[in-house]
């Protein structure tokens, strides 16, 4: 087990109890999104989501790769896994565009933790997809994300 993975299973554990979606099998099945209401991160937090919100818009896959720890992971649907800031600099080299990213839930524990949120290609427009982001801070107390795990609706 490394040494990070112990932040991983921390992380993973608090998702699993903060965050449950239900199963629908169509869209015809499914009863209207009831979306949870946005909060207000802490600074350090919305920093994280804001860069990523700029860096996207700006197709700039550079900055991207920078928000994520080294050893990062992109679980994206349809795609392998993306680990290290290199597979994710490939992974987002033709990715970007408009995004507004909407934070539902985070939480912090020590030097782990995680927002959960949804995302529309701008404020007010209806989500397209939700995701979850594991964050770890560095040694200089920046939080970075750790695993960036998103789907679309």
């Amino acid at each position: 087990m490394s040494k990070v993975s112990g932040s991983y299973v921390c992380v993973a554990l608090l998702l699993a109890v903060a965050w449950t979606q239900p199963n629908a099998t169509s869209a015809q099945e499914r009863a209207p999104m009831d979306l949870p209401p946005a909060v207000v991160l802490p600074a350090a937090l919305d920093a994280v989501l804001r860069g990523y919100e700029v860096a996207w818009t700006n197709r700039d896959a550079v900055a991207l790769a920078d928000l994520f720890t080294p050893d990062g992971y992109v679980l994206r649907p349809g795609q392998g896994p993306a680990q290290g800031r290199p597979a994710i600099l490939r992974a987002y080299r033709n990715a970007g565009g408009p995004l507004s990213l909407k934070p539902y839930q985070y939480g912090v524990d020590g030097g782990v933790g995680f927002i959960i949120g949804g995302y529309s290609s701008a404020p007010g427009q209806p989500e397209v997809g939700k995701f979850v982001l594991a964050l770890r801070r560095d040694e200089s107390g920046t939080w970075l994300i750790a695993a960036d795990i998103d789907n679309g609706n």
